[in-house]
């Protein structure tokens, strides 16, 4: 991913059988082509330049077995350990909370759900047959990325629709870029964690 002009865009693809979604610019430029390896035990996600699948840019990998507390690793293309993001396990049951760590192993960032009543009331219409079918488009979580004294970095939040899923990522704060590349990174992965809500 070259330099990156918020707002960016995640859309997945219903016509495929994997959990695939591209990443565009505000421009309408694909920066990213995000495709994730189905029937893993451990999660394995790799990011390509485009939908061609010709140019591999970064890989995440779980760093275990299905685990609700499972941590995710970033690798550049030349298998270098660029971050993390590690879901907060049982704090994510109610509200959804990861972090974002560096490739020192040090925190950087935190991401949270900022209305966890959205989640709450998404789960329990998604299993009544038609209005789960509605949910989708009305109940649209939103997450907001700080850093580490709590100034608001980034938000991304889920776009009205029924088929499709479509988020949106808008810059508050400007950071350096290998900062943005591990915050998409970090939130292309937990979107992929958290999609099958709302």
């Amino acid at each position: 991913m070259s330099s990156l002009n918020f707002p960016i865009h995640f859309k997945f693809k219903i016509s495929s059988l994997s959990n695939d979604f591209s990443a565009t610019d505000n421009d309408g430029n694909t920066i990213a082509y995000v495709r994730q390896k189905m029937f893993k035990l451990k999660e394995d996600i790799e990011i390509f330049s485009d939908e061609s699948r010709q140019q591999k840019l970064y890989r995440i990998r779980a760093d275990r077995w299905l685990d609700f507390s499972a941590a995710y690793s970033f690798y550049d293309s030349s298998q270098q350990g660029i971050g993390k993001i590690a879901r907060k396990g049982w704090r994510s049951i109610f509200k959804a909370e990861y972090e974002i760590i560096d490739q020192n192993e040090e925190f950087q960032f935190r991401i949270q759900e900022e209305n966890a009543w959205i989640k709450i009331i998404d789960g329990l219409l998604g299993e009544i047959p038609l209005l789960g079918f509605l949910s989708g488009y009305f109940f649209n979580p939103t997450y907001l990325l700080e850093d580490k004294n709590q100034n608001g970095v980034v938000r991304l939040r889920k776009v009205q629709s029924f088929w499709g899923r479509r988020f949106i990522v808008e810059k508050l704060r400007d950071v350096e870029y290998d900062d943005e590349i591990r915050i998409v990174l970090g939130l292309m992965m937990m979107v992929l964690l958290e999609r099958s809500r709302g």
